[in-house]
């Protein structure tokens, strides 16, 4: 079997091309696009700590399973089956925890295309992978 590709994705556009990206570069590999659900803006705080209302989060869960779907349908019309994760936690800590935990061999993820002051400022996703992930990772704008 060959190379165990990820590509993680959000709802821009940027992952989008990365997808894309995979799907030309490496279509005889094996594909895993993930999507973190990110859920610390979504709690209220209560006496038990953060809690979560069920219907916000269930409708945070399907949005993301669309999107997953989104990109399984993308592939198949390229005739490329690709599996799909959904984790939850902040982005940037579990994409590189996905990593570590499963035989991911290389990164594709999408870029902001950021540069200079507002990329020192801002940060993002991609950069933090970039510099924690233990394998290579290819960032596409």
């Amino acid at each position: 079997m060959g190379r165990n590709i990820l590509v993680p994705i959000d709802q821009s556009d940027q992952a989008t091309k990365a997808l894309e990206y995979a799907l030309e570069e490496y279509p005889d590999e094996h594909i895993t696009v993930l999507h973190v659900l990110q859920l610390d803006s979504t709690a209220t705080h209560g006496d038990e700590g953060f809690l979560y209302r069920d219907e916000f989060l269930e409708q945070l869960h399907e949005a993301s399973e669309e999107r997953l779907e989104t990109a399984r349908e993308h592939a198949a019309e390229q005739g490329i089956e690709i599996d799909t994760e959904l984790v939850r936690g902040e982005p940037a800590r579990a994409i590189t925890e996905y990593i570590e935990n499963n035989d991911i061999d290389h990164v594709v993820i999408g870029s902001h295309g950021r540069s200079g002051p507002t990329r020192v400022l801002l940060g993002s996703v991609a950069e933090a992978v970039t510099r924690r992930a233990p394998v290579p990772v290819t960032t596409v704008r």
